[in-house]
């Protein structure tokens, strides 16, 4: 009867045809229906009274509306996962790869879709979108493939480990980066032969139903990557289920807090990607070129939404003139407007109280002495459909101190603060007195210099001559307070695996009784 009741509530067509995302352009885009996936298709919800708005960040219009999952519905999505785990993990790792490297390439096919899609929900720029789309198609196709180690022993006994998968892993992602979340979560534990809920932020719920969507017509088993709509009660839902074998998180400090805890009451793992509030170091020997265009990527990215951000620019007191007057420069001439347009290189921040929470740390920043270059004031393009978006210019402050609000949290939005220094010692210590420990940067032309620097930054990304450059293949995730564990690379297999060893032996047992 279950069954039977599930399989009418279960929608197969797809969330959004090609054509009408084709026709779609700013503020006119509606998305309808039901925005849980479990089972191999959309699943109408059982309660719609606690229905939420999804807004566009551009317009602030209405885009859809999100239901958040209750306990049984929890509870369908968990066990329809177990299910197709139990299957999915049965499969060869070549069986898996070839499934995986499908849904790849359908995503290679549909960049242009779904990259559209994501800014009309999150904010950013099209050109940005499709970066973050290219990630998540190579995340994918990069851990379509794994194995274990045999270890011979004396007498023609031998010992090997196994990775074996975990089960059921959770994956709770954040709204800055939407879909390629869903795709650094689900492909490791995909590949390692788990299955996946994932619960999307509320602000952003629509790009992973079409990763799920993908997955399926990729040919996974029905339920093995599930889309559970919710906000905070839904996460906790997940973290206490008892078939829940690990949670993966990627937000902010306390919510990560509350996982742990929630998560340590089953013993499960988690992996804990943070918050940032992180420094780049500006040597007065830089290629000062290089070094504004890395400061302006280690801020202005996703309109500065983003939390491996170099946020403290610290610049060697000998070049500060210069240094501020071509940052200042280029930031003035950033353009901002319609995230859908090629032009556009900044789009709207993700709600309304988020704007608002933005420009307060720049009120507060001028009130403990700040000084403002450039920015920081509600925008509203010219184009009338976007005047009630979330638009702001992006900002840049002088006379910093490290006591100063806007220095010591996070703000995430685009605003760069900017202090002087003198030495190397001071400045390595001063961007060490921090709780987050995320990523770094430093900007040098002495080798030594850089190396010896980026050994004593206290944080899981150093940037050598560059920021924010984050390929599928090299391990990402903090130090201190940003969190543990790692996304991407290799290593990210043993978070989602479990090592066991068997030992056999060919002769005969020596006993000592």
């Amino acid at each position: 009867r279950e069954r039977a009741i599930m399989a009418a509530q279960l929608l197969r067509t797809p969330l959004l045809s090609t054509a009408v995302i084709r026709s779609a352009s700013t503020g006119t885009l509606e998305v309808k229906g039901p925005l849980s996936f479990w089972g191999g298709g959309r699943v109408n919800p059982l309660d719609t009274k606690k229905a939420e708005p999804v807004y566009e960040p551009a317009t602030g219009r209405v885009l859809c509306d999100m239901v958040p999952c209750g306990p049984d519905e929890v509870e369908q999505a968990v066990k329809n996962a177990h299910a197709a785990y139990l299957k999915w993990s049965k499969l060869a790792g070549m069986e898996r790869a070839r499934v995986m490297l499908e849904a790849a390439r359908i995503i290679r096919e549909q960049r242009d879709e779904i990259a559209k899609v994501e800014v009309i929900n999150n904010g950013k720029s099209i050109t940005e979108a499709r970066v973050d789309i290219d990630v998540a198609w190579q995340c994918i196709e990069y851990y379509a493939g794994l194995a274990g180690q045999h270890i011979q022993l004396p007498g023609g006994s031998f010992a090997y480990t196994r990775r074996e998968p975990l089960g059921v892993c959770v994956g709770i992602g954040a709204w800055n980066y939407p879909f390629q979340i869903a795709a650094w979560k689900s492909a490791p534990a995909l590949a390692c032969g788990n299955a996946m809920v994932f619960k999307p932020s509320p602000m952003t719920p629509v790009t992973a139903v079409m990763l799920a969507e993908i997955y399926a017509q990729a040919g996974v088993p029905e339920g093995l990557f599930n889309v559970v709509q919710g906000g905070a009660e839904t996460g906790s839902l997940l973290c206490h289920h008892p078939m829940v074998a690990k949670v993966s998180f990627t937000g902010s400090v306390p919510t990560g807090k509350k996982i742990m805890e929630m998560s340590a009451k089953g013993v499960k793992p988690v992996t804990l990607e943070l918050g940032g509030k992180s420094p780049l170091i500006i040597f007065k020997d830089s290629e000062l070129e290089n070094a504004v265009k890395g400061a302006l990527m280690a801020n202005f990215l996703s309109q500065g939404e983003v939390c491996c951000n170099g946020t403290r620019v610290f610049v060697q007191r000998e070049i500060m003139p210069q240094f501020l007057e071509e940052v200042v420069k280029r930031t003035k001439a950033i353009p901002v407007g319609d995230p859908l347009l090629d032009g556009t290189r900044m789009g709207a921040l993700i709600s309304r109280p988020h704007l608002e929470r933005v420009l307060g740390f720049i009120s507060e920043a001028k009130k403990q002495g700040a000084k403002v270059l450039c920015g920081g004031e509600p925008f509203v393009p010219s184009d009338s459909k976007l005047k009630g978006g979330y638009f702001m210019t992006p900002c840049v402050l002088d006379n910093c101190r490290d006591d100063m609000t806007c220095v010591k949290e996070e703000i995430f939005g685009p605003v760069m603060s900017v202090l002087p220094f003198d030495t190397e010692e001071e400045v390595i210590e001063r961007a060490n007195n921090t709780t987050f420990g995320l990523a770094a940067g430093v900007f040098t032309r002495d080798v030594a210099r850089a190396h010896r620097v980026a050994e004593n930054l206290q944080a899981g990304t150093c940037f050598i001559n560059n920021y924010n450059i984050s390929p599928v293949e090299v391990p990402f995730g903090g130090y201190k307070m940003s969190g543990f564990g790692r996304e991407n690379g290799q290593v990210t297999i043993e978070y989602y695996s479990q090592l066991k060893t068997v030992v056999v032996e060919m002769g005969d047992v020596e006993s000592l009784f």
